[in-house]
């Protein structure tokens, strides 16, 4: 009975770390052509554009260091599927936050997963677990 349960626990714990690791692997993807197919299909509506930090200053800040957190059923879907998904999410709600606060851009964004900010002039981070995708951006609204 003991050796069951010893058996057990490490199998769990094993379970346990590989899941754990799986939901931490990172995926880079480019931001401007999921951006550009998001407009192309009318997920975004083009009013609002969005510049990854480097690629575009200027304007009036209109809120600084709004950060989006967006997490989606990524079971049996590819890493890039369930990342461009959720991507929309997350600028969908920039988006929204821009257009209700009079602004027509979000600049300087970054990665944001779990609080650790890593910067790109062309991709944009998403973390793809088996079950979850997740990415996490923080940008300044801004009116150009």
């Amino acid at each position: 009975m003991f050796i069951k349960k010893l058996a057990l626990t490490a199998v769990l714990s094993l379970a346990g770390v590989a899941s754990a690791q799986a939901a931490d692997e990172m995926h880079d993807f480019n931001f401007q052509e999921a951006v550009s197919r998001a407009v192309a299909d009318g997920t975004l509506d083009g009013s609002v554009k969005f510049y990854l930090a480097g690629t575009r200053s200027g304007g009036k800040v209109i809120q600084k260091g709004l950060v989006t957190n967006k997490k989606t059923n990524g079971f049996a879907k590819s890493a890039e599927s369930s990342c461009d998904h959720v991507l929309r999410s997350a600028l969908i709600q920039f988006q929204n936050t821009a257009k209700a606060k009079g602004a027509n851009a979000v600049t300087n964004i970054v990665s944001f997963y779990k609080s650790n900010e890593t910067k790109s002039s062309t991709t944009y981070q998403c973390a793809k677990g088996m079950a979850v995708a997740g990415v996490a951006l923080k940008g300044d609204i801004v009116k150009f």
